[in-house]
């Protein structure tokens, strides 16, 4: 592969969220998505600005034509993404963000977001989940659920049948770290392959008594398997040292 390659690769991250690739450029990209850490991690950023994307399709108005952007419009929207992540740094605010979609033959139209920082403003548009999460509740065709006898980590694995193999998204419950995890499929001819990897703070993840509040959330990851859904045998939640956390039959 390339150089320009890669980077074509990576750039279609802000194509992808935009809903703007034909079915065969989502379904590369989603396999991209599977090995490439740099492109979760942008995705993960743009995952904010989804529910201003969804405004623009839902704005009542004449019929208009929806053109794709020009490379300057997702670069725009791109340095969209690194100033938030700069600025919320030194303080904590919602950024004001300009959707980057041509309408034609319509308006134009912005969707705000600010933070009710004492001078009357408020938050604009329902609060972003991650791709991750919203492939669970909204993607996956099925999910089964698992809870260890002995550890009694909770484990619920969707998966979504692809051309490539199985999109497989993980919610995580009752874990506490700190620890490094993987998701591993195992095949029914015992082959293994790791679908994702993540770290458990010390705080944990799905802790209903938890005092920390972040710790009362599940966890939520997502990854590929090459393998298609009927070779898979079942799931098994590790840690880097081998410890097996809680097993999800397929």
């Amino acid at each position: 592969m390339t150089t320009q390659d890669r980077h074509s690769e990576h750039d279609a991250v802000g194509a992808y969220v935009l809903g703007i690739l034909d079915d065969a450029d989502a379904t590369a990209f989603e396999a991209h998505l599977a090995g490439c850490e740099y492109c979760a991690a942008q995705l993960d950023d743009f995952a904010g600005m989804e529910p201003m994307m969804a405004a623009l399709a839902e704005y009542p108005g004449p019929p208009a034509r929806l053109t794709e952007p020009t490379p300057q419009l997702l670069d725009r929207l791109t340095d969209e993404v690194a100033t938030k992540r700069a600025q919320s740094r030194r303080r904590g605010f919602y950024l004001v963000a300009a959707a980057a979609v041509l309408v034609v033959g319509g308006p134009t139209i912005a969707v705000v977001a600010t933070s009710d920082d004492g001078g009357g403003s408020t938050i604009a548009g329902p609060h972003p989940t991650s791709p991750a999460e919203d492939a669970f509740f909204n993607h996956m065709e099925e999910k089964i659920v698992a809870t260890d006898a002995t550890t009694k980590v909770s484990a619920t694995v969707g998966m979504e049948k692809k051309g490539w193999g199985t999109h497989t998204v993980l919610e995580l419950k009752n874990v506490k770290g700190p620890l490094k995890c993987s998701l591993i499929a195992v095949a029914k001819d015992g082959k293994e392959e790791t679908v994702t990897t993540w770290a458990v703070p010390k705080w944990g993840y799905g802790i209903p008594d938890s005092t920390n509040k972040t710790a009362k959330d599940p966890l939520y990851v997502h990854g590929g398997a090459a393998m298609n859904r009927d070779e898979i045998d079942h799931f098994e939640v590790r840690t880097f040292d081998g410890k097996r956390l809680v097993e999800v039959e397929a």
